[in-house]
C-alpha cells in the first residue's frame, strides 16, 4: 500500500497574509457568531413555513413594467387606485384571479375579487383579505383597508380574514424598492407588487417630458397561467392606472 504523507507543518495552517503581503481572511464570515440563536415563534414561524411551502410548490415567473401616472388629476388615493386597477385586470383576464391545485391539476376561476393585502409588522408578515374589492368604491376600499390594518396592529383580526383571498398585493414601494419578485402563496396564482413612485424622463413625440411613474411587478404561477395571460393582465392593470381619475 502506498505511504500516506502527512501535511507539512508549513501547510497545516494557512497564512494570514496573501501573496501580495496584505492581511486576508482565513475563514468565512459568520463562523463565529456574536449573537444568540432565536427560535422563531408565532407569526414569524408561520411565515417561514408558508414561504418554504410556496418555494417548493410554485413555478414563479415575474413581469415588470411602469405605470404612467402623468394623466392623474389632483391628489388621489394610490392604494385605492391599485386595488381598482387589479379588479379591472382580474375582469379582463380571470386566469390570474384564480386558485390552482398542483396535486390534482385543477384550476378554480373566481367571479369575485378578494385581495390579500400584505401588511408588514415587527412580529412578521400578515396578509388580511380585502373582501369583495370589485364591489367597493374608493372610499369603501380606504375604509376597509384601514380597518384591516388596525385589526392587524392590535392583533384582533380573526384567522378567517387571513386566508381565502383570490389574488395578492404587496405595496412595498411605500418603504423602498422599485421592482421585486413577490412570493405567490398557493393556492393563489398571482401577486402584484407596487414599487416606489418616481419621476422619470420619458420620450414623447417631439421631445422628452418628466412623468410620474409607478413600477409594477407581477409574479404568477406559470403552471396555472400562460405568459400571454400574465402580459394581458399586466397591460389591463397599467391601462387602468394611467386613467386621469
Amino acid at each position: 500500500a502506498p505511504q500516506q504523507t502527512q501535511p507539512s507543518p508549513q501547510h497545516a495552517q494557512r497564512s494570514t497574509m496573501s501573496q501580495s503581503g496584505k492581511p486576508m481572511r482565513t475563514q468565512p464570515p459568520g463562523v463565529v457568531a456574536t449573537g444568540q440563536p432565536e427560535q422563531l415563534k408565532g407569526v414569524r414561524r408561520n411565515m417561514a413555513r408558508v414561504m418554504a411551502d410556496a418555494h417548493s410548490k410554485v413555478v414563479p415567473t415575474t413581469l415588470v413594467d411602469d405605470a404612467d401616472l402623468h394623466a392623474w388629476i389632483g391628489k388621489q388615493d394610490i392604494t385605492a387606485r391599485l386595488v381598482r386597477s387589479m379588479v379591472a385586470a382580474c375582469k379582463a383576464v380571470p386566469a390570474l384571479n384564480a386558485w390552482f391545485d398542483g396535486e390534482s391539476l385543477t384550476r378554480t376561476l373566481h367571479p369575485h375579487v378578494d385581495i390579500g393585502i400584505a401588511v408588514d409588522t415587527d412580529d412578521g408578515l400578515f396578509v388580511p383579505a380585502l373582501r369583495n374589492a370589485d364591489m367597493l368604491d374608493a372610499g369603501g376600499i380606504r375604509t376597509a383597508i384601514q380597518r384591516l390594518r388596525t385589526q392587524v396592529g392590535d392583533r384582533s383580526i380573526p384567522p378567517s380574514e387571513l386566508s381565502g383571498y383570490t389574488i395578492s398585493l404587496s405595496n412595498f414601494g411605500m418603504f423602498a424598492g422599485r421592482y421585486a419578485t413577490p412570493v405567490v402563496v398557493p393556492p393563489c396564482v398571482a401577486i402584484v407588487g407596487a414599487g416606489k413612485l418616481c419621476h422619470d424622463v420619458v420620450a414623447v413625440m417631439g421631445g422628452i417630458e418628466v412623468h410620474r411613474r409607478m413600477p409594477i411587478s407581477l409574479t404568477f404561477d406559470h403552471r396555472a397561467a400562460t405568459g400571454g395571460e400574465a402580459a394581458r393582465f399586466l397591460k389591463a392593470l397599467l391601462d387602468d392606472l394611467s386613467l386621469p381619475q
